[in-house]
C-alpha cells in the first residue's frame, strides 16, 4: 500500500526560523527540515546560524522527541541549495579577510559534521534533493545517511570555474562513496550531473519521479522500519572502516582560507558572474 501525506501526523516543535521550516511527522519519527534561504537559496550567515541552532536542538532533543530520521529538503522550487555565499567569498577574498573566510567556513563544516554523525543519536539522516543542489548544497546532500533525488534535479561542483574548490567536505564524502580519483575527477571538471547520472554512479541512492520525492521519503522509511536493525549497524560498520572526522574536515578548511586568500581577480570577476546567477535564481524563486 502506498503511503500518502494524510497517513502523517505532522506536530509543530518549538524551534522558529526565519530561513527554515520545521515539523515532526510523529508517526513517522521523521523530523522535516526545509529551507528556503532568502534573498537567496544559499548558504549565507544567516542560514548556517540557524542550521547549526536546529542541529543542536536535535543533538540535544532528538532522542526525548522520538526522532527516527531527519530529512533535509528545500522548499523554494527548483532548488536545493546553490551553495555558498559567493558574494560573501569574494567581498573577504578582496578584503584579504583571512578570519572572515575560516569562520564562514567553520559554520558551513559544523552543519555538514553535525549531518554526518546523524546529531549523535541514532537518526537515520535523508536528504531530499528536488532541483539545482550545487557546491556546498550538493555537499549537503551528499553528508546524509541516504540520498533521495527527483528525475530532473542537477548536482555539481562549479568551483573550479573560479579556480576554487568545494572545501566543506566534498572530496570526503564522494571518494567514501566513489574512490578518491574519481573524486578528484567530479571536482576539478566542474560539470553539472543529472539525478539520473548520478544514481548510475551509486552516488543518489534513490531515484523519485518528479514531484514524488516526498512520497520516496516514505516509502523509504517504511522499508528501512521493517529491518532497521540491520541498516543502523550496517551505517555503524561504515562509519568504523571509513569515519569522517572534524579533524580532516577542520584540515580541509584551512586549505581552502588558504586557496580563496589567493584568488585573482579574473578569479573573482568569474565568481561575480555566478553571483549574478545566484541572484537571478533567488528572484525567479521568490
Amino acid at each position: 500500500m502506498k503511503t500518502t501525506l494524510c497517513d502523517t501526523k505532522i506536530t509543530s516543535l518549538t524551534p522558529s526560523y526565519q530561513q527554515l521550516s520545521v515539523h515532526l511527522d510523529t508517526k513517522y519519527q521523521i523530523a522535516w527540515c526545509y529551507m528556503h534561504a532568502a534573498p537567496r537559496p544559499c548558504f549565507s550567515s544567516a542560514i548556517l546560524e540557524e542550521l547549526n541552532a536546529w542541529c543542536g536542538y536535535l543533538r540535544d532533543h532528538g532522542s526525548a522527541l522520538g526522532v527516527g530520521y531527519h530529512v533535509i529538503a528545500s522548499s523554494v522550487p527548483g532548488v536545493f541549495n546553490l551553495g555558498g555565499d559567493l558574494e560573501l567569498f569574494r567581498a573577504l577574498a578582496l578584503q584579504g579577510d583571512r578570519a572572515g573566510l575560516f569562520d564562514y567556513g567553520k559554520a558551513c563544516i559544523d552543519a555538514i559534521y553535525a549531518n554526518v554523525v546523524a546529531f549523535e543519536n541514532p537518526i537515520t539522516t535523508i536528504s531530499l534533493v528536488q532541483g539545482q543542489a550545487l557546491g556546498g548544497g550538493f555537499e549537503t546532500a551528499l553528508s546524509s545517511d541516504v540520498l533521495i533525488a527527483e528525475k530532473g534535479a542537477r548536482m555539481g561542483f562549479p568551483e573550479i570555474l573560479f579556480n576554487l574548490f568545494p572545501g566543506m567536505g566534498a572530496f570526503s564524502l564522494l571518494s567514501r562513496k566513489l574512490d578518491a580519483k574519481r573524486a578528484e575527477r567530479m571536482i576539478l571538471g566542474g560539470k553539472l550531473y543529472t539525478a539520473e547520472e548520478l544514481h548510475e554512479m551509486g552516488l543518489v541512492d534513490i531515484l523519485a519521479e518528479e514531484g514524488e520525492g516526498e512520497m520516496a521519503v516514505y516509502e523509504h522509511i517504511k522499508r528501512e522500519n521493517r529491518a532497521c536493525n540491520g541498516f543502523r549497524a550496517l551505517r555503524r560498520v561504515r562509519d568504523a572502516r571509513d569515519p569522517i572526522t572534524y579533524e580532516e574536515l577542520s584540515q580541509v578548511l584551512e586549505i581552502w582560507v588558504d586557496t580563496a586568500l589567493k584568488l585573482e581577480r579574473r578569479d573573482l570577476k568569474m565568481m561575480e558572474r555566478l553571483v549574478s546567477r545566484q541572484h537571478h535564481v533567488g528572484t525567479k524563486a521568490a
